[in-house]
């Protein structure tokens, strides 16, 4: 019966992403050629070029850009391949650094004060600027470029994680933390068993929003570190074609945002697991 009833919602949640999907390229083409038909200028020009028919993209993916070279779609997996490398281990290195911090703040009203300002601030920072440093800090050193475009995908994840810490960790209830500090409980002690576990939803939900910014953090960083076998190093040689070729560079934004996805269904497929065991959901 339970069975049953899984199959039956996993069989409508691919129905509603089949409906969502052909309306989106229903919309995509109503659009483009309404905009070509009446000549739509703002806020862009609708044209062939700036939006390509959705099934040239796709179909670009099983294409040679060249007659030397394999199919689109082996290129940009084995880029898709190198970039989740760099990003993995920056939203590992964020999460987990996300969540020290927000640990420390949450145990200190004076931290709190004198740091969080700086936590923000950071983030007004644009990344464009920051990479650039991040490689040559790193290379002046001897690190290996990829893992200096990890550093910089961890600059894009830890803030998620740091600021949900500290709400989770603080949203536990105060007569449950009197409770066990009546009974001379260590701080390490509250926060693991009873902070941390009342933190997890908040948690998961950062790490859902840093597992996209990891991919962002990874292919921005791989422009200043020269790195062409990621995906930055595909946007940014497509993008030399874009005028005559567009479908190839909208493919590897496809590939992008597949990436994504993945890495964000990781942290949900966790998430059930994790949640699912946590104390008070266990019987």
């Amino acid at each position: 019966m339970v069975r049953a009833v899984q199959v039956n919602r996993a069989g409508k949640r691919l129905g509603l992403l089949l409906v969502v999907l052909a309306v989106i390229w229903g919309l995509w083409e109503a659009v483009r050629a309404l905009g070509i038909h009446y000549g739509w200028t703002w806020p862009f020009t609708v044209d062939a070029t700036s939006m390509p028919h959705i099934h040239d993209m796709i179909w670009a993916l099983f294409q040679r850009p060249n007659p030397q070279a394999p199919l689109l779609v082996v290129t940009l997996l084995k880029a898709a391949a190198f970039t989740a490398r760099e990003a993995a281990l920056g939203f590992a290195m964020g999460a987990v650094g996300g969540f020290v911090l927000g640990a420390l703040l949450a145990h200190s009203r004076m931290r709190q004060r004198g740091f969080l300002p700086y936590v923000v601030a950071s983030q007004t920072v644009p990344i464009l600027a920051i990479a650039p440093m991040v490689v040559i800090w790193f290379t002046s050193v001897h690190v290996t470029p990829w893992v200096s475009v990890a550093v910089i995908a961890s600059y894009l994840t830890f803030f998620p994680v740091a600021i949900a810490t500290l709400r989770g960790l603080h949203a536990a209830d105060h007569r449950a933390v009197e409770l066990m500090r009546s009974y001379a409980a260590s701080r390490w002690t509250v926060l693991w068993k009873l902070r941390f576990p009342t933190a997890l939803p908040y948690l998961f939900s950062a790490l859902k929003v840093s597992a996209t910014a990891s991919i962002v953090g990874a292919i921005i960083g791989e422009s200043p570190s020269s790195i062409a076998g990621g995906l930055g190093g595909a946007i940014l040689n497509f993008s030399q074609y874009y005028s005559f070729q567009p479908q190839n560079l909208w493919a590897t934004n496809l590939i992008a945002a597949l990436l994504g996805i993945a890495f964000f269904l990781v942290v949900v497929a966790a998430e059930k697991i994790v949640v699912r065991r946590a104390p008070e959901h266990v019987g």
